[in-house]
């Protein structure tokens, strides 16, 4: 009988980038559902959530979604297309709705871990995000820093790149879950990063601080759809064990 561990061993050997899907198959609209919720699961930094994910289903919106990847062959003949979108710009109003949600959810008297919790997103969450167009807020992180990490180990994020790289593992983190969720789902799909930023976010509407981490083709893989045969370089050369 098998166990979760084999067959999550079979979804992740067999889970390639499909550059090429089958015109005449069909897609469970309902598992993209399932699998985006699967991926709004996935683990992000301090579950801020600063992320969206745009589904592009409309055939007239995918063949303009597809020219500004490039026209792909991946992109091209997808059946539907997933967009990644980086928000760091919502890490304040996220951040008041998880405050909110916590104090609903704790009891009085507050624990220690509980106040801590609260400390966390009060004061931790704005000191770490909030910039200023004058680098005041920079300045201060810098500072803080500095006199912080010269007695013990702290963490060295000073800038809006810092806010930036975080949020961009996060949803990574996310688009992977859904590419899993997706073969499980018996459905074939491909990351890509060759795609016109500028004009896509133009497209999508979305405002100058909106990131795109990647585009997703999925659907009903084609037989010519993987391009070679997989190569990795050895355990023995990538992995250091201490």
């Amino acid at each position: 009988m098998a166990t979760p561990a084999d067959t999550f061993h079979q979804i992740v050997h067999e889970r390639r980038a499909v550059r090429k899907y089958a015109e005449d198959g069909k897609l469970d609209p309902e598992a993209v559902r399932r699998s985006l919720e699967r991926a709004i699961l996935a683990p992000n930094s301090s579950n801020l959530q600063t992320w969206e994910f745009h589904r592009i289903r409309d055939a007239e919106k995918r063949k303009e979604v597809a020219r500004l990847c490039m026209n792909q062959s991946a992109a091209r003949t997808a059946h539907e297309l997933i967009v990644f979108v980086c928000r760091s710009d919502h890490w304040k109003d996220h951040s008041l709705r998880i405050l909110e949600s916590m104090r609903s959810s704790f009891s009085e008297p507050l624990s220690k871990r509980d106040k801590r919790a609260i400390e966390y997103y009060k004061r931790n969450i704005p000191l770490l995000y909030t910039n200023d167009p004058f680098g005041l807020m920079t300045l201060l992180r810098r500072i803080i820093v500095f006199v912080s990490s010269l007695s013990k180990p702290f963490v060295r994020w000073t800038n809006r790149a810092n806010s930036r790289i975080i949020t961009h593992k996060s949803i990574a983190l996310a688009a992977q879950t859904f590419m899993l969720s997706m073969q499980a789902e018996g459905y074939a799909t491909c990351p890509m990063e060759g795609f016109d930023e500028k004009r896509l976010k133009r497209y999508l509407n979305l405002p100058a601080r909106a990131e795109i981490n990647m585009v997703v083709a999925t659907g009903p893989a084609d037989q010519e759809g993987i391009y070679s045969e997989r190569f990795r370089f050895p355990y023995s050369e990538v992995v250091k064990e201490w």
